[in-house]
Parts: structure tokens; C-alpha cells; sequence
């Protein structure tokens, strides 16, 4: 005799019901990422279309004169070299130095590693203004580094590293990188661990040396790991904007040497030029600046790990 297939139970304990139970659930998530998400970013694209008067609530449809007016700024221009000179410098030294670190702590006959990672990360745990307050005092021109090079004779006259043009901005790379090599360390031992240790033992056989290790193994074997690193690095680079304001007091000086896109977004969209919807074309702009640069680093990078 032919058995009948039992129905699907109906109700909340059935599959349906299961199916509303899990949309119910991600409700609130949906409405978060709709408002904050998905309508601020169409908003804010109709407002770079428009000459936008917060005050009075006003919009005045300007085509892409918004958009015009941002490359013939010659401040924005000069926003847009510090973040890709700030991003070009720092994104491949946090990367390669974080590799370096990690490598090195992974091999073994190390003594002190588990003492190292959790000093070492130490920074990544503390506020991104406290560490900007520390690194000021520091390259303060009454600070540590400028009595340290005078008493070893190296200078007469203390360095004005937070006044000046041609250091206030590398500073600030020092500190990012410092900052962040931590975090990117971690990533890479974590992935480091799962790399079997056959792989060096048959290179230690073969008279491998620990450069050619590195290089031939394991590089090739970090590749989707090291492209997260980069790509990460590249969203945070050219969104850099805490460290910039803190340092600068919000101007971007001296001489805007410090100013970034995100630091001139909020300066158009939160001063008193009234100027929002200029301020949502700079944004629209980085925006796809981020896009392609990281596009574009992946494909280089060659990895397949994150499509």
C-alpha cells in the first residue's frame, strides 16, 4: 500500500511560519539599514544635484554644477592629493610591516610571542583622538622626540613638526600606521595558523632560506587575506577624517597640508558656507574614487578571495 506524504505542518511551527519568524526578526535590521542606509544615500545623491539651503529648507536643482565646481576647486584638488598621498604611503607600509610582524612570530624558536601580540596590540584597544592627543605631545616642538634629538646632538634647534607643512601630515602617517599595524597583524597570524607546516619543511629540505619562505610560500598563501588589507586599508585611508580634525583643530592646516575629502565634506556640510550640497558631491565623489581605486587593487592583487 502506497504511503501518503505528510503535508507540511501549518502555523508558526511549520516552514512558512519558520520563514515569518526569521522575517520578523531582521525587521528592525531591514528598517535600520532602509533609513540610514539606503535613503540617506539616495538623499544625499539628490542633494548634489541641488544648491541646498538647510535653513530655510530649500532646494535648487543645479544639474552637475556641483560636481563641476569640485574640480575647479583648487582646495578640494589639494584635499584630494593629501588622501591619496596619506593612502599611497600608509596602505602598503601597514600591510607589508603587519606581514612582516606576523611571519616572524609565527615561526617558531620565538620566545616571548604571546607577550609581544598582546603588548603590541595594546594601541589598537585605545581611542583614535586619545592616540592623536599622544602622538601631538609627542611630536610636540617642547615634546620627547624633539629633546631626544637634541641631546644626541642631532639638531640645534627643536623641529615645529605640528606647525609645519612638510611634517604635519607625515606625522599623522606615523601614527596611522602605528596604530594599525597591530590589527592587520592579528589577521595575518590567525590566518597563519592554518598554513600546514609541511609546506616549510619541505622548503628547509630543499635549502629554502627564511626570504625565499616568505616569498614563495607564504605570500602566495596569504593573498585573499592580504587583499581584505588592502582593501580595508584603502576605505579607511581616504576616509581618514578623526585624526585630521583633532590634529588641525578642524581648519586642515597648516596650510591645509592636513586637510582630506572627509574633513572638507564636514567642513561644507556642518560650517557656516551652507553649502550641503556641495558638500554631498565631494562625498559622491570619494565615494566612487573608493570604488574604483579598490577595484582596481584587487584585480592587481590577483586574488580570488573576495568577490
Amino acid at each position: 500500500m502506497q504511503k501518503k506524504t505528510p503535508k507540511p505542518a501549518r502555523g508558526l511551527n511549520g516552514e512558512h511560519g519558520q520563514v515569518w519568524q526569521a522575517y520578523i526578526f531582521l525587521a528592525p535590521a531591514f528598517v535600520i539599514a532602509a533609513i540610514f542606509f539606503v535613503a540617506a544615500i539616495v538623499f544625499a545623491l539628490y542633494m548634489s544635484f541641488n544648491h541646498v539651503n538647510m535653513i530655510s529648507q530649500q532646494f535648487e536643482f543645479s544639474g552637475l554644477k556641483n560636481y563641476v565646481d569640485v574640480f575647479k576647486d583648487d582646495v578640494a584638488m589639494t584635499a584630494l592629493k593629501n588622501t591619496a598621498l596619506f593612502s599611497l604611503i600608509v596602505v602598503p607600509s601597514q600591510t607589508i610591516i603587519a606581514l612582516l610582524i606576523a611571519y616572524a612570530l609565527s615561526t617558531r624558536g620565538i620566545k616571548g610571542k604571546k607577550l609581544f601580540r598582546l603588548v603590541y596590540f595594546l594601541p589598537t584597544l585605545t581611542s583614535s583622538a586619545a592616540l592623536t592627543l599622544i602622538f601631538m605631545f609627542i611630536f610636540n616642538i617642547t615634546g620627547p622626540l624633539n629633546n631626544f634629538l637634541i641631546s644626541m646632538g642631532l639638531y640645534q634647534h627643536p623641529i615645529n613638526f605640528l606647525q609645519n607643512p612638510a611634517y604635519s601630515l607625515k606625522v599623522i602617517m606615523v601614527m596611522n600606521i602605528w596604530s594599525t599595524v597591530p590589527n592587520y597583524m592579528t589577521v595575518y597570524l590567525a590566518s597563519l595558523v592554518d598554513l600546514p607546516e609541511s609546506f616549510y619543511e619541505a622548503a628547509e629540505i630543499d635549502g629554502a632560506s627564511a626570504w625565499q619562505k616568505l616569498r614563495y610560500i607564504t605570500v602566495p598563501y596569504l593573498r585573499p587575506i592580504t587583499t581584505y588589507v588592502l582593501l580595508t586599508g584603502i576605505i579607511g585611508t581616504f576616509q581618514m577624517f578623526d585624526q585630521a580634525y583633532i590634529f588641525s583643530n578642524g581648519s586642515g592646516g597648516p596650510d591645509n597640508s592636513t586637510l582630506t575629502i572627509a574633513l572638507m565634506v564636514y567642513q561644507y556640510a556642518f560650517g557656516s558656507m551652507n553649502t550641503m550640497g556641495y558638500a554631498c558631491a565631494l562625498a559622491v565623489v570619494l565615494t566612487i574614487i573608493i570604488f574604483v581605486v579598490s577595484r582596481l587593487t584587487e584585480k592587481l592583487n590577483g586574488s580570488n578571495g573576495l568577490r
